[in-house]
This record gives C-alpha cells, structure tokens and sequence, in this order.
C-alpha cells in the first residue's frame, strides 16, 4: 500500500469500517438464532430416542419378530439424505458435509438435498437429485420431516431404495461442530432375545406395530438432525464472522497507522519546502 495519498488511504479505511459493521452484525445475528437452534435440538432429541427404546424393546422380547425394516434391499439404489445451509460465510460447515457425503457415496447413490448448498453441490457433481423441494434448509418444518421419512419408508419397502443414509453436521460445543453420517435403513435392533419382565400385547400385532412406528422415528431423527445441522451453522457462521470482525479491527488498525505517517510524511515536506524557500528568498 506504498505511495497511497492520504485520501486513497482515508476511502479505504471507511470501506473496511463499513465491512466490521456487515460481519459485526451478522456475528450477532447468528449468536442469537443458536440459542433457539440449541434449545430445539435439545427437546427434539427424547422423542425418537422413546421411539427407538419402543422398537428396540418390541424385537427384542419377541422370539418370532421380523421386519422388513431390519434388512437391506440389495436390488435397491443407496439413497443419502444431505442436510446443508442456504447460505455460505460460515466457515468449513457446508463444505466439511457436503465432502464427507461424497467421499462416502456408492456407484449409482441418489440424494435428497435438503440446503441450497447441498442442492447446487450435488448438481455440479452430476448426482441423481430425488427431489429439490426442499432446497431451502431454513423453511424446513417438522411436518416436512415427517413426509420425506414418509416417502423414505416407502421407498424402502417397495424395493426401489436399497440403503438410506443421513449426512448432518452434529452440534458438539460453540468451537466444534462435526460432520457425520448416520445409517437410516436397514435399522440395526439389538440382536439379543430375552423374555419380557411383563407381557406385553400388541394390538393388531408386534410386527404391525414396529412397522407404524418406524416412519414416526425417521421423521423425529431427520428433525433433530436439521435442529443440530442449524445449530452447527450458526456457530460456524458466529465463529467465523468473529474472526473476520478482528481481521477487519486489525486492517483498520494498519490503516490507520499508514494514514498517521503518510500524514505527517505530507506536513514534513511543506515545512521543508517552506523553509527552503524562505532561504532562497
């Protein structure tokens, strides 16, 4: 930034100022939506855990249990949920999934994107997209969970989705987001067998009820994984806002010294010149 003019510095330090008010405020703006982000993936997280506990304790006191949940579809296509953010400026988040996922995918795996990231990132790679309405992460609700769960479950057992994974980014602490991947289907149930402390009868039977439940629990983990996948981003992009909040104080700061001295550099050379003058004269 040598030979710069004080008013060329000057331009440049207002710029960069106006630059700390943009990433000052979205720091905040994303410290305040992980607070609701955290408490909705706290409260979403013992209701699949009760419905896991429910099928868990259905296969494991009946002797003669069987599910087609409980096993893969070798004829079917791998399916992977991906869930990412609609917006960049937030660190390594949505590139750190968006790779895990892809490293992991099978030959002729489908996605069902959920993030304008995750939608555009997929479409670059030429992979086979199942659906983009939900393109948008934020307009997610949990009504939409319970669908695409739906609409997985079916898949399933129709024979047309051979395997479901999920790709998420799981919510560790303010400083360590991780990404991860989960498998969906086929479910893995405890494989001991031990006879009920107390009979229970389930009505239209035990089989029946497990494969009602299994949707209802894929809705609850595809929920509370959008709730940490939000949590995860918001902290990313806190994190990563704060950063750049102090590059910009420390820019600042170097223009500023810049300014000072080319300012004093500038008064110098007049009172040399005046002085000079006064000497010819």
């Amino acid at each position: 930034m040598a030979g710069l003019s004080t008013k060329a510095i000057k331009n440049r330090i207002k710029s960069m100022q106006s630059t700390r008010q943009i990433t000052k405020a979205m720091e905040l703006v994303a410290a305040s939506k992980l607070r609701s982000a955290q408490a909705k993936a706290i409260s979403s997280r013992p209701y699949f855990q009760t419905l896991y506990a429910a099928m868990d304790e259905i296969a494991d006191t009946n002797n003669d249990f069987s599910s087609p949940y409980l096993h893969a579809n070798p004829d079917g296509k791998p399916v992977y949920v991906v869930i990412a953010g609609d917006r960049g400026l937030a660190g390594g988040y949505n590139n750190n999934i968006l790779k895990l996922v892809y490293s992991q995918m099978e030959d002729g795996a489908a996605v069902l994107p959920i993030g304008k990231k995750a939608v555009e990132y997929f479409r670059r790679k030429n992979v086979t997209v199942i659906t983009e309405s939900y393109a948008e992460a934020a307009s997610v609700s949990i009504g939409d969970c319970y669908t695409i769960a739906k609409m997985l479950a079916d898949g399933f057992l129709d024979g047309s989705f051979g395997k479901l994974s999920l790709g998420y980014t799981n919510f560790v602490s303010m400083l360590s987001q991780t990404p991860c991947t989960l498998e969906l289907l086929p479910l893995h149930i405890s494989d001991s067998k031990h006879p009920p402390r107390h009979p229970i009868l389930y009505e239209p039977g035990s089989e029946a009820v497990f494969n009602a439940i299994v949707p209802e629990y894929l809705g609850g983990v595809l929920y509370g994984a959008l709730c940490e996948s939000t949590a995860s981003e918001q902290a990313a992009r806190r994190t990563a806002m704060d950063s750049a909040t102090k590059n910009a104080d420390e820019i600042i700061d170097d223009l500023n010294l810049r300014y000072n001295r080319a300012r004093q550099g500038a008064i110098t050379q007049e009172i040399t010149e005046i002085v000079a003058g006064a000497e010819q004269s």
